[in-house]
């Protein structure tokens, strides 16, 4: 760091005070932090990094914001409460940039999600040729449209009515709806049509012979429900698949009877999949198949949005080019009369070239976007900005990137805050800490023995300083010297998906196979989107976990049910009264422990419940108990105290310390056991899945990126686990960026050179030794580097 860019002696004008910040695991935490500076909040996953610097100091800011607006305006936005905090002074604008993914609506692409798309519909309707109207024409988000309506004008002083037509033209393609895609139903899935209704012939999730799901259709006097449905008369077909909706008297209740095709869109296919119960998601999966639109073939616009051209190139062409590639086509338009569009549109491709993002296309669905991914294409809107002197939150951004692409971020931070803005980071990458003018290490722990600021000053005296970050800061691990033998081969052969190169790999089994390149390399194509039909493959991502606040560790990974029934037993009664989604519900707060209190326009508040005092349970629930402890504190209990609880004794539960054992495997010991899942991390997410996945046959486990949200203490930790899956007869395969994890390895598959259409091919494959050897790819440089070789 130079002197110009260290942090001079502030006064109070400068920095941004907080005292006694108390939200989830904080102990009355008090910092100040220097502003128009960098600062890295570091420590172990659980510490209190995300609760001081996202639930703290950046949720005031945006809850300060929300009060400056009027109040019927504030009426239309979420309503945020005032952080547990006793003073939180100098605060500036604060401008989120997560890794939360974007939403996986089907009309949302990266080109919507910037303002790319928005220029391009401009450009194109100004210079397209045929001229097909305005930017609405070239939309695939707005549907063509026509009709008559009265419309009041004046003639003569009087107010007169006038039949007026009226017509929108967008450029929807109406076969697919702007999707690009096109459902179709596998009907020898949803029945066997040699079996009549009566005799059972749906095979549909939930319609049971007998059940209601079924009475509608055996009861319906549509058709003969003793009758083969093949033998079923034009009409009859007609009316069991796609019949409108009907109301009915079936056995002497009003229904609404609809065909059998319309009626599961609405109810399994119009939901998210993540959202399924894993019988009915292997239904949709195998019923379901989704088709490029035959019409718009994929491209989501009508033939006349297709057919306006500049320069040859429609505007499907423009969104379907690689970023880099769009940037220079764009460079080439030279026509004054939308210089200043021009100028615009090149800014923002190339923003998004600069931040490491140019393998991407506008048409690429923003849903499909790693989480990392998410976060850059966010802070391109950013990138250009005028603004000075905002506060830039940023949630691990180096996430996804490999150490080749780290540099690049590390500028563009250092960019924002040189443009005189505060920039606030949670990392656990030493190459992003290193950058830092000003440290707070959080911990010492996590969860409950974390909470307290451990370190504040400069990366050298972090160094010096003895905590835990400070004494893994410069941590290497070493090329293996002997690697283990392969036990087979999984061939991929002629792998085409996105931007692969006829790929032929074969992945070892029985062995860590790390794949590796740069961000857009063609990694996930190769590990999802490759593998060979009928491979026993596990794969688990970091996606979120679907389930309401409700939810929690102890519910997700099965862990309740064991301990359900160990109460149960032990004091004589039903299990279903230590659940509180069930009978143990305390009754004013339906077993959620909190009350929310909506208050319109203001600001809703969550009270804790007084009946049951955050507890959820019934107070006659909480007078039984098992090992000394009622259910509610078993589910305050971290990890690692109750696998020692259950592990002996009158509380020996083996079932559940099995369960909590993979849990404190995974580096998860912090965690309670009734903590919602809606606050996990998208690393914490993974590694739960991990943990319950562990006790599965499945013989290959992919796993993307486990060292996210790892500390660099924790790294070695999942070293060793992933040492245990693999002599346990297990294959992993990891695409990972973390160089202890490719030196680790027995097996690196490189991809690259570069990416989008620059990569997508294999450039290296061997060992990790030899490919620090050889020193012939990006990786290999790093990981030479990084070993002091």
């Amino acid at each position: 760091m130079t002197d110009a860019t260290a942090p001079h002696a502030a006064d109070s004008h400068d920095l941004i005070r907080v005292h006694g910040a108390r939200e989830n695991n904080l102990k009355d935490v008090s910092v100040e932090l220097p502003k128009r500076r960098l600062t890295v909040f570091t420590g172990v996953s659980g510490s209190g990094k995300s609760s001081l610097v996202f639930d703290t100091i950046a949720a005031e800011s945006q809850r300060l914001i929300n009060e400056t607006y009027s109040a019927f305006v504030q009426g239309f936005m979420p309503t945020l409460a005032r952080p547990e905090v006793d003073v939180l002074d100098g605060i500036t604008t604060a401008i989120i940039v997560d890794q939360q993914r974007m939403g996986a609506d089907p009309r949302s692409t990266v080109g919507t999600a910037t303002d790319a798309n928005a220029m391009l519909r401009i450009l194109f309707s100004r210079l397209g040729r045929p001229h097909i109207g305005s930017p609405k024409a070239y939309s695939f988000n707005v549907a063509s449209i026509s009709g008559a309506g009265a419309v009041t004008v004046e003639r003569g002083g009087q107010q007169v009515k006038e039949r007026r037509s009226f017509s929108i033209t967008g450029g929807m393609c109406p076969r697919c709806e702007g999707r690009g895609t096109v459902t179709d139903l596998d009907l020898t899935q949803l029945f066997d049509d040699s079996l009549s209704l009566n005799e059972g012939a749906l095979t549909i999730p939930g319609y049971k012979t007998g059940g209601w799901n079924y009475r509608l259709y055996t009861e319906s006097g549509l058709y003969d429900p003793d009758k083969p449905i093949r033998d079923f008369t034009k009409r009859q077909l007609h009316d069991f698949l796609y019949r409108e909706p009907t109301r009915m008297k079936i056995a002497g209740i009003n229904m609404t009877y609809e065909g059998l095709i319309p009626r599961i869109q609405k109810s399994m296919l119009a939901k998210d999949k993540e959202g399924m119960q894993p019988h009915i998601r292997a239904f949709v999966d195998r019923a379901v198949t989704f088709t490029v639109c035959p019409e718009c073939e994929g491209t989501r616009l009508t033939a006349a949005a297709r057919s306006s051209k500049i320069d040859g190139v429609s505007i499907a062409d423009a969104c379907a080019m690689q970023i880099s590639d769009l940037a220079e086509w764009v460079r080439g338009l030279a026509e004054p009369t939308v210089a200043p569009l021009l100028a615009s549109l090149r800014h923002t491709l190339d923003s998004f070239v600069e931040i490491g993002l140019g393998y991407l296309s506008l048409d690429r669905p923003a849903g499909t976007l790693s989480g990392g991914e998410a976060q850059r294409v966010k802070m391109i809107r950013h990138l250009g900005s005028s603004l000075t002197d905002v506060t830039y939150v940023f949630d691990e951004p180096t996430i996804g990137l490999h150490p080749h692409d780290i540099q690049r971020m590390n500028e563009l931070l250092l960019r924002l805050r040189d443009k005189g803005n505060t920039v606030l980071v949670v990392e656990h990458k030493p190459e992003a800490i290193a950058i830092a003018d000003h440290v707070v290490d959080l911990g010492p722990g996590a969860g409950t023995a974390g909470g307290t600021v451990c370190f504040e000053g400069t990366v050298a005296d972090l160094r010096a300083s003895g905590t835990l970050t400070g004494r893994h800061l410069d941590d290497r691990a070493a090329v293996k010297d002997t690697v283990r033998k392969p036990a087979g081969t999984l061939e991929i052969r002629g792998a085409t998906t996105h931007n692969l190169r006829n790929v032929d790999v074969d992945i070892p089994l029985g062995v860590l196979c790390v794949v590796t390149g740069v961000a857009g390399s063609g990694k996930s194509s190769l590990v999802h989107g490759s593998m060979p039909s009928g491979a026993d493959v596990v794969s688990v991502d970091q996606t979120p976990i679907r389930g309401s606040r409700r939810s929690n560790p102890a519910t997700y990974t099965g862990l309740l049910e064991p301990i359900r029934k160990a109460f149960a037993k032990a004091n004589g009664v039903k299990p279903a009264l230590f659940s509180a989604n069930s009978e143990g519900a305390c009754p004013t707060c339906n077993g959620a422990g909190v009350i929310y209190t909506d208050l319109a326009m203001m600001a809703g508040v969550a009270t804790t419940c007084e009946e049951c005092e955050g507890k959820r349970f019934q107070a006659s629930v909480l007078e039984y108990t098992l090992g000394g402890r009622d259910i509610a504190e078993v589910l305050q209990m971290p990890v690692t105290e109750a696998e020692e609880f259950f592990a002996s004794g009158e509380a020996r539960v083996p079932a559940a310390h099995k369960i909590l054992e993979r849990m404190s495997d995974v580096g998860l010991g912090y965690l309670t056991l009734g903590q919602p899942l809606t606050t996990l991390s998208g690393g914490e997410r993974q590694r739960l899945k991990l943990a319950t996945h562990m006790a599965d046959k499945g013989g290959v486990y992919i796993l993307d990126e486990p060292t996210t949200g790892l500390h660099l203490a924790d790294v070695e930790q999942l070293l060793s686990l992933l040492d245990r899956l693999v002599d346990s007869g297990k294959s992993v395969i990891v695409v990972e960026h973390h160089q202890a994890v490719m030196a680790h390895a027995d097996w690196i598959i490189d991809l690259g050179p570069g990416a989008g259409h620059d990569g997508g091919s294999v450039v290296f494959e061997g060992t990790p030794a030899d490919l620090v050897k050889a020193r012939s790819t990006l990786t290999g440089e790093h990981l030479a580097a990084y070993v002091g070789v």
